[in-house]
């Protein structure tokens, strides 16, 4: 039998996370994309850099400058918290595509314009390549949030745009800096060789933006108004125009099927300002080749990886949604701005991490992944937990947890003594762990 083809639509984190994860896993699989045509800055964390170097990005990794601190002015009150490592985004991506190379994915340049898919697999028509046309059995659209929606049900937070403009000046410090202000925020970036990039996010419906040729004078007036925007505008001047790109945060309502999946801001896009996007993008990704993996060879559990993939998926998404609404809520200013209104109680009023020892664990049957498949097996689920633990030192959780919860408070460690076969030492730092849950006492 001839190998199965993978076609990963895209060219950014996820759509390379996902590539070089499934050739690991030993598939056939076609990157089709490009580096993204406008000129960007991010900002990653030292959590997004693991995950990066885990996946195999060793030389997009050398793209990103030292971590600098960033200067965030919010409420009025300026702070310097975070870190963040900064990286211009069209060298990320060439860098990237390097990664993906070297890990053994076939690679074609160029836009797919036309995704005509059937039962029996995709055909794929690629501008650039020649105009190739690319076949492949299972399709993973990773193309961001240009992705096409196909008219599936979404749901969207308030509608938001961001308007990028890159500016020029001397050489200097590598820095950033995020500013409420208000109709929305501003975020800053300074990279060493000169090169300043300022995005300006606003809502779409209360910005009363100018038209697309004045935006330009638009973007300037409002950085030379912003004083937390003066270190990046001084002796600078702004290259070519500004442009504007929607930054809602999007969750797809159907992310796959027998043949197809949805990784990335494809699947699920928040606002920028949660400062999360590259690792919910990669986290979908990240779990892409043991969701493929079993719709491939193990169809008898479709259903539980496709259900693995969506509660995964949907559950950062609004972790992240609710960590940026409650960042919002910090700003006290505006109270009566459409801009902050509109955005202070979305998506919900449920608290974004779960009460981590607030008891009430319970054992349920869940998806997991063991050795690169979706399997079902018991885990332990509570608040600050809502997908389930499954091991915790090496050891499966329900059992020890359904240990101790049959016997008396005094004998609870005796009892995991007992369940690890007389491992004392560790009996003893499971047992401690417990307590910090409050499941024992």
């Amino acid at each position: 039998m001839r190998a199965r083809r993978i076609a990963v639509l895209g060219a950014g984190p996820a759509a390379i996370a996902a590539a070089i994860g499934l050739r690991r896993a030993g598939e056939d699989v076609m990157l089709i994309g490009e580096p993204r045509r406008f000129a960007a800055v991010e900002g990653v964390s030292a959590r997004v850099l693991e995950a990066l170097r885990r996946a195999g990005f060793s030389r997009a990794l050398a793209c990103f400058a030292a971590p600098s601190r960033r200067c965030a002015t919010w409420n009025g009150t300026l702070t310097q918290a975070n870190w963040e490592s900064l990286v211009e985004r069209e060298r990320f991506d060439r860098a990237a595509l390097e990664d993906a190379r070297a890990a053994g994915v076939r690679v074609v340049v160029g836009r797919a314009l036309d995704v005509r898919t059937t039962a029996a697999g995709h055909q794929i028509h690629v501008e650039g390549e020649g105009g190739a046309e690319c076949e492949a059995d299972f399709l993973i659209e990773a193309r961001g949030r240009a992705a096409p929606g196909l008219g599936m049900p979404r749901m969207r937070g308030a509608e938001t745009v961001s308007l990028l403009q890159y500016w020029q000046g001397p050489r200097g410090a590598v820095h950033s800096a995020v500013e409420s202000c208000a109709d929305g925020w501003m975020w800053m970036a300074a990279l060493a060789d000169g090169r300043r990039y300022l995005q300006l996010t606003l809502d779409v419906a209360g910005a009363a933006l100018p038209p697309k040729a004045e935006l330009g004078a638009f973007c300037r007036a409002r950085f030379a108004a912003s004083a937390a925007a003066a270190p990046f505008v001084r002796d600078a001047q702004p290259v070519g125009e500004p442009c504007a790109r929607t930054s809602t945060p999007v969750l797809h309502g159907e992310l796959a099927g027998e043949n197809w999946l949805r990784v990335g801001d494809a699947a699920a896009a928040v606002d920028p300002l949660s400062g999360n996007g590259i690792f919910l993008s990669l986290s979908s990704a990240l779990q892409a080749p043991a969701v493929v993996g079993t719709l491939l060879h193990d169809p008898a559990r479709a259903a539980l990886a496709q259900r693995f993939h969506r509660e995964r998926v949907a559950h950062l998404f609004y972790r992240f949604a609710r960590i940026g609404r409650d960042f919002y809520a910090q700003e006290q200013r505006w109270l009566h701005s459409p801009f902050w209104q509109a955005r202070r109680g979305w998506p919900d009023d449920l608290p974004a991490e779960g009460d981590a020892a607030g008891g009430g664990a319970r054992i349920e049957r869940r998806p997991v992944v063991a050795h690169g498949r979706v399997v079902e097996d018991e885990v332990v689920v509570t608040a600050a937990q809502p997908l389930g633990i499954w091991h915790l030192d090496g050891i499966g959780l329900a059992p020890l947890l359904r240990a101790v919860q049959g016997a008396a408070p005094a004998a609870a460690e005796a009892a995991l003594r007992a369940e690890l076969g007389g491992e004392g030492a560790r009996a003893a730092r499971i047992a401690a762990w417990m307590r910090e849950q409050g499941w024992i006492a």
